[in-house]
């Protein structure tokens, strides 16, 4: 019994599509072949007129032709068509948000405040590259001595993801981020150059910031106390030197002047997560000022009172 097949013009005739089309699917293997007319014209199989369907289907879904030939020929399921795609869309979409945000972060300004903003929010327009460029950042500024355990710790908080659907303020602070890793100070900051231990002081720092959470989160002044006492004296035995008023000072001193541009990164990072609580940044802010703000410090003692040369980190 003679298979039935398919000409070129009835495939067209029941898809829509045009033979110069159907022509060209055929041309690249989309079509399964039957035998030649006895004219020597083309003649498809049965199932050519299925397979034209889907090809339409795809098609009508902007699926690039390569794609559709994976489909088709069933080298890819529709099923991971699907899944490619969508994640496709939301990365679009997420990008068509992010510059939507950049867009009124740059339109709600005056000209020179608009110019600043330029220089910032450019750095950050390549998603993926920015936040790889930031976790860099922070990875060169924190001492390699330092365990990962602790390190991770810090980037995590100190590192937010970009937020996905951003606002003009959230984008706008993302982008002030890398800027702020790009100061100077900022990597003097946590080098600890006189720092004999880095590792243990890092762990202290951090225990220390632990006691202070409770007090920043209830709007606590900067005081002395327990979490003042842990820090100070973390700090004094990393240095091989005692937790003296005088030492209170001279720490004091070094340290109170980078606050501005570390509250500065830190708030940012809050505004970014949405967390209204502390985050670590902001903790050991409190220390710092409560460290500036104790009695050896306020009684005007200076960095020749703690024996110590001065230097631009704990």
């Amino acid at each position: 019994m003679k298979r039935i097949t398919w000409s070129i013009g009835e495939l067209a005739r029941h898809t829509g599509l045009s033979v110069k089309t159907i022509r060209y699917y055929s041309d690249i293997g989309l079509l399964p072949m039957g035998e030649r007319s006895s004219g020597g014209h083309r003649r498809y199989a049965p199932e050519a007129l299925e397979q034209l369907r889907l090809v339409q289907r795809l098609r009508a879904l902007d699926t690039p032709i390569a794609t559709v030939v994976e489909v088709a020929t069933g080298e890819r399921s529709i099923g991971d068509l699907v899944t490619d795609e969508l994640n496709l869309v939301q990365r679009r979409l997420t990008e068509l948000r992010w510059r939507e945000a950049t867009l009124k972060a740059l339109d709600d300004c005056s000209g020179s405040e608009r110019l600043r903003r330029l220089e910032v929010l450019a750095r950050v327009q390549q998603l993926p590259e920015a936040h790889d460029h930031l976790i860099r950042s922070w990875e060169r500024t924190i001492p390699s001595s330092i365990p990962t355990r602790l390190v991770d710790t810090i980037t995590a908080q100190a590192v937010p993801d970009p937020p996905a659907d951003p606002t003009a303020e959230a984008v706008l602070a993302y982008a002030e981020l890398h800027s702020l890793t790009a100061h100077p100070q900022f990597p003097l900051y946590w080098e600890c150059p006189n720092v004999h231990d880095k590792a243990s002081l890092y762990a202290e720092l951090l225990d220390a910031s632990d006691l202070a959470d409770s007090l920043v989160a209830e709007g606590v002044p900067p005081q002395a106390g327990a979490a003042l006492d842990h820090f100070s004296g973390a700090c004094a035995r990393s240095r091989y030197e005692e937790d003296t008023p005088g030492f209170r000072a001279f720490m004091g001193a070094q340290l109170h002047s980078t606050i501005p541009l570390f509250q500065r990164y830190w708030q940012h990072v809050a505004t970014l997560s949405g967390n209204a609580g502390p985050n670590l940044g902001l903790t050991h802010c409190w220390l710092v000022e409560a460290l500036a703000a104790s009695p050896g410090a306020l009684s005007g003692q200076t960095a020749t009172a703690a024996g110590t040369e001065p230097d631009a980190a704990p």
